[in-house]
This record gives C-alpha cells, structure tokens and sequence, in this order.
C-alpha cells in the first residue's frame, strides 16, 4: 500500500512539475505580446496616418502695453543699467508709447474625413485666426478655408484644396465602445506631428463641465497640448472620437484624456457641411437635476428626470402647456434618466418636429405634443430680452417667520434693496436661520419664494398655512421654487421636521 502510494505521488509530481514547465513557457511568449499591446496598432497607425494632418494657425494681436520702470536701487551705476536696459527694450516702439502688433502662432491636429478636402479640427484650435494652414503627413502645407464652427461641441471644420489625391478616414460608432476597449490617438502633440499614441476607453459619458452636451470618452492614451482636434481610433482604423481636453497640472498627459465621441461629431458636422452652421432643436426650458429629495417630495421614486425650473414664454414649450415643477421623464421615445440627458436629445431632434414629451405633473403622467423650434433662434431672442413692464406696487410688506425663515410681501422699498425685478412675483426671503434647513439648502435673504407643493405664494401667511398642511399630511420635506433677484428660478425641497 505505502509503495503504491508512492508511485501515485511520484507521478502526480512529475505532473505538476510538467504543467509548470509549460506555464512558465506561455508565459515568456505571452507576456511580451501583451505588453506590446494588440499587434493591430501598427497595422492601424500605418492605414490611416497620411490623414491625420497637422493645423497652424495664425493671428496680430495688439502690442502689450509699455511697461512701467521699476525703481532702480539708489546706485549710479545701477541706476544707469536699469535705464540702458528699458531705454533698449523701447526703441522701435511707437512715439505714442504703444507696442506695435504681434504675430501669434499656434498648432493642433485634425483629420480629413473626405478625400475632396474636407478636415475636422477642434473650434479652440482655430478660434480667433486670420489664418489657417493645413500641414499634410509628407509636410506639403495647404492654405484653409473656415466652412463652419461650433463652440457647443468644440468642433470645426475646413476645406483644403489639394492637386494630389487626399487620404480620408471613415467615422465608427462610439455606443459600441466597450470599457477598456484598445484604442489610438494620433495628433501633433508639442509639434511633434504624426506622434501615435495608444491607451484604452477609461470610462465612457463623462461630464467635464465644459458645455451644455458633454458626453465624452475617457481614455488613458497620452494626448497632450497640440493633439487637440486629432482623431480617435479604434483597431478597425474608424474614427470614434475628436480628441479635445486633458485634466492635467503639469501640461502634460498624465492618463486622463477625452474626446468627443464620433455620434455626437457626426450630426454637428453634418449640419456645418450643409448650412455652415448648427440647427440645433429646441425646447424652451430651463432643467435643473432631479435630486433624492425633490423626487421625494413629488412622490417620484426612484428619481429620474428633468426638472423644468423656468419655461420660456416664447418658446415651443409654452404652447404645449409644460409648466415650471413638471419633470421630464421621456422625450420622443427616449427616456430621460437625469437631467443632461434632456439636451442631448433635444439638440439631436429635428427643427419643426412634432414629439411627445412624457411629464410627471403631481404625481400622475401626462403627455404633451411639442413642436420643436430652432435653439440658435431662442439664444438670439435671450440676448435681445429687456425687463418687463414697471408693475403696480404691492402693499405694505408683513412678516412671518416659517422654517426659519423671515418672509414677507414684496415693497418697492425691498425690490429696490435686493434689486429684485418687477416681473419677480411672491414673498421675499428677509433673513435665515443659521444651521436651519433653509441655510444648508443656501437660501439667501433676497431670494423670492414663488411656488411651495407647486402652488403660488400670495403672501407670508399663504405660505405658512400651505406649510401646516402640508405637515398634516404627513410630507416630510416641501418642494420650494425660488426665484433669484435677476428671475433666475430653481427648486429647492425643504425638510418640515
């Protein structure tokens, strides 16, 4: 029995030993691959790279101002160095005392994405030039013709003429990228053109805070300052991104990168090849997020949406009845998870088109027909708009102190102390209780109550007896609208404990 045993373990060592051996041998073929990454990438660089092109810009600025002597040490001998020294630096300059201007040079990247001349490029790129050169692979330098721009987006696009053929790339889909997906940027960093970088997707949707839209893909590929308006590849050699912002402190890359996906690039780009500008869809609202204890105060679970805070009245929303306290949940079948979603959709939407929008009014669903307008007409409507009408004087302020705050009806005397505009209706916010509930919510004095439960507020007595009731009913928080002094409005819930 002992020998049998022994002949088993001999056996199963020599077993061991031999699946070791062969791990160790894939694992010195294997490991250098991987560290090499997908062996694609050379295969990628080397199909699309002649259309990768480089960007020059240049401009005249207006000459810095002269500058102010500063106060030598009380020293001949350096006092006349210190005027020598400024006496130099002024010859040349005008008699007026004026810089004359200067000729500022600046480099990016960009991609051509039609072999007749047509290059996508990032907007901050070309902002501002009097000049635009395109500097191709093999280094021929071709003048640039601006077709349109769109600062939303960061995004532009030119035409080059050329008499030899042009190579293009083709655009992929960005919503099949896949979290740590391979990836390539290619670009002009430090003007070092035709620079290959490679990296994976770190995240996909993020929101930087740069616009209305965000939407970007996150990646690990080095981009540093110059690769904005280069592409993004995947292995298939398809553009899925426009590579456009760093996070970094030092100026360089430190892994963090984003690119505008290609499904955002291709409806702007596609509206600046055909009208030289964006046709954006527009709604006529003002959103703010759906947070934990709004949705709670209007029985909303879970929370989800937008929250209409302001509707414009000369936009599509008005007509169609959508009010300031309705939430936005569905817009022309899609849903609306939160609120930066509702832009994108509407942006996406077609100027003139009829579509359904599903709100959540006091708890029930109703929806509503808008017929979209145009979002660049709104915004020059916004620029033209003045303060309304002087409105009659209200009476003599009251004041009632509710969930520590001091409120009372709008004067003239108070509208005049917060600048508060005429068109503002409700009760004003005199003071707030420090470590009250209205403080952590940052209700200011100043601000004007407009609706509590959306209901309007007559006055600091409707306001306190809307409260009570609310309270009998058992609501734990109340959903506040406030205005600011300027009628920028926003909701607010508010504890009743």
């Amino acid at each position: 029995m002992l020998g049998t045993i022994g002949r088993i373990s001999r056996q199963t060592c020599q077993s061991v030993i031999a699946a070791a051996a062969a791990a160790v041998l894939l694992t010195a073929l294997v490991a250098p691959s991987l560290a090499r990454g997908p062996e694609a990438i050379a295969d990628v660089a080397e199909q699309v790279i002649e259309a990768v092109v480089n960007i020059s810009t240049s401009q005249n600025v207006a000459g810095r101002a002269p500058q102010q002597q500063p106060q030598a040490p009380n020293d001949p001998q350096v006092d006349d160095l210190f005027r020598d020294f400024f006496n130099r630096r002024g010859q040349g300059e005008p008699k007026g005392g004026g810089a004359p201007p200067r000729r500022v040079n600046s480099l990016g990247s960009g991609f051509i994405i039609d072999a007749t001349g047509i290059v996508v490029t990032n907007n901050h790129v070309i902002a501002d030039a009097d000049e635009i050169t395109v500097i191709l692979n093999d280094g021929t330098r071709i003048k640039a013709e601006l077709m349109g721009r769109d600062q939303k987006t960061d995004l532009a696009l030119l035409r080059i003429k050329s008499d030899k053929p042009l190579r293009s790339v083709r655009f992929g889909d960005s919503d099949k990228l896949r979290l740590g997906e391979w990836v390539i940027a290619i670009g002009n960093p430090f003007s070092l053109g035709g620079s290959v970088t490679a990296g994976i997707v770190s995240a996909r949707n993020r929101d930087i805070n740069s616009g209305p839209y965000d939407n970007y893909i996150q990646t690990d590929a080095a981009i540093n300052r110059g690769n904005s308006g280069g592409p993004l590849f995947n292995l298939n050699g398809e553009v899925i991104g426009v590579n456009t912002a760093i996070i970094s402190p030092s100026g360089g890359s430190i892994g963090i990168g984003f690119a505008v996906p290609s499904k955002t690039a291709l409806t702007v780009i596609e509206q600046l090849k055909q009208f030289g500008e964006t046709r954006r869809g527009w709604l006529g609202v003002r959103i703010q997020q759906v947070t934990d204890e709004i949705a709670e105060s209007l029985g909303i679970k879970p929370a989800r949406g937008a929250l209409v805070a302001g509707v414009d009245e000369r936009g599509p929303a008005a007509p169609a009845g959508i009010l300031p306290g309705d939430v936005i949940v569905k817009f022309d079948g899609k849903d609306i998870r939160e609120m930066r979603d509702l832009p994108r959709v509407v942006a996406d939407a077609p100027v003139g088109k009829e579509v359904a929008v599903l709100i959540i009014r006091k708890g029930k669903e109703e929806t509503r027909m808008v017929t979209l307008g145009r979002l660049e007409d709104g915004e020059k409507q916004a620029a033209l708009t003045k303060p309304g009408a002087e409105q009659p004087a209200p009476p003599a302020p009251v004041v009632t102190r509710a969930l520590g705050i001091d409120l009372a009806i709008l004067s003239d005397d108070l509208r005049k102390k917060f600048k508060i505009r005429d068109t503002v209706k409700g009760v004003v916010v005199l003071n707030v209780e420090a470590n009250s509930p209205a403080a952590s919510r940052r209700l200011n004095p100043g601000d004007v109550i407009v609706e509590i439960a959306q209901e309007s507020v007559q006055s600091p007595g409707d306001f306190q007896t809307k409260v009570e009731r609310l309270r009998k009913d058992g609501r734990p928080s109340a959903l506040l609208l406030i205005a600011g002094a300027d009628g920028e409005l926003r909701f607010i819930a508010l504890s009743l404990q």
